[in-house]
């Protein structure tokens, strides 16, 4: 939907959520307009809320981008800083940088965003809800020479349309279905489950999936729960804000080859999480709400991909889950399982009606 109007020049408002190939909607016309990059003035920056989105997104178009003769880089926090000083000074004409970690460099004097003609915000509810919208706004007021400006989120609200109706002319809006289409592709379980048995329950789940995503509301939480898939025999590691990037990272790669069965996440940490072919997502924590809980879903059924939806529901969290029903759209009985239950193995197969009934 996106390509022509990219291509032509135009600005771009791009409604969509994560998975639905916003990556090349932006990257192909930034591309393919692009000019070659003087040392420390590159000619386009991506914004992107975290980390991992800006690694991915890297890898995604520096392929694409080396057909043309140019070259794409991440810039970030957490990763050693001469070493990105020394790619700039060579010259990157497309840099994916995290705003925090940008605007250091220009004030460095290291970086100028003074020959910038293409401006990419990716995932702008996300800065918004990080806290992130001073300093994007920070770098859009520094880059004067702009000629494109390509906005993507999920909402397009609030502080997301302050930055539309300032920084954008005339932009295009395209839009791509929303929320509830993608609740409709997944199947959704809700587990009751006994509070010594849970992370058995998990165990048991994962092992008769691919890979399976968890979600914890603590970064202890995260930690405890993979040390208890590992005892349990299921191959899993932890990701949340107090871990060293590296070892996001590493974890990260793990999970995206198939050599961990598991991954387990606070809700901050899987934000800049992009992995396709996540066969299970297990609220273990149910979520706060029923954002939260579309959110962390979402990394499952991607791409059009049908997913599994799984929440784990202790005694005394039944009310709340219901009320989460009720906001979600989704009524389904809450069907008790200990962790020898063979409906595990194969969550999906089975008719919670029929089991209630």
């Amino acid at each position: 939907m996106s390509l022509p109007d990219g291509l032509a020049g135009r600005d771009i408002c791009g409604k969509a959520k994560t998975g639905s190939g916003k990556t090349l909607a932006f990257g192909i016309p930034v591309i393919e307009r692009l000019a070659k990059a003087d040392p420390g003035r590159p000619t386009g920056i991506a914004l992107v809320p975290t980390r991992e989105l800006a690694v991915q997104v890297r890898d995604e178009l520096a392929p694409l981008a080396a057909t043309r003769g140019l070259t794409v880089e991440a810039i970030y926090g957490g990763a050693d800083i001469d070493k990105q000083i020394r790619q700039l000074k060579k010259g990157i004409d497309l840099v994916v940088a995290t705003p925090g970690r940008m605007i250091d460099l220009i004030e460095r004097g290291e970086v100028t965003v003074a020959a910038v003609s293409h401006i990419v915000i990716d995932e702008a509810d996300r800065m918004a809800d990080m806290g992130f919208m001073p300093q994007v706004e920070w770098v859009l007021r520094h880059a004067t020479d702009v000629d494109q400006t390509l906005l993507f989120s999920a909402t397009l609200d609030g502080a997301v349309d302050g930055l539309v109706q300032r920084y954008q002319t005339d932009p295009v809006v395209h839009e791509v279905a929303s929320e509830s289409v993608t609740v409709d592709l997944m199947t959704h379980r809700f587990v009751q489950v006994h509070q010594m048995d849970k992370a058995k329950v998990g165990a048991s789940i994962a092992r008769g999936a691919g890979r399976t995503m968890f979600f914890t509301r603590t970064k202890r939480g995260a930690d405890k729960l993979a040390e208890q898939l590992e005892k349990e025999g299921v191959s899993a590691a932890a990701i949340h804000g107090d871990l060293r990037q590296s070892a996001r990272e590493k974890a990260l790669e793990r999970f995206t080859a198939g050599k961990l069965q598991a991954l387990v996440a606070t809700d901050v940490a899987a934000r800049g999480i992009h992995v396709d072919d996540v066969d299970v997502v297990v609220h273990y924590d149910p979520p706060e709400d029923h954002k939260t809980y579309l959110h962390r879903s979402g990394r499952t059924a991607r791409a059009g991909e049908a997913g599994l939806v799984v929440t784990l529901v202790l005694w005394d969290q039944e009310l709340e889950v219901k009320r989460l029903q009720r906001r979600v759209g989704i009524v389904m009985p809450l069907v008790e399982m200990f962790s020898n239950d063979p409906r595990l193995a194969d969550l999906a197969a089975w008719d919670p009606e029929a089991a209630a009934g």
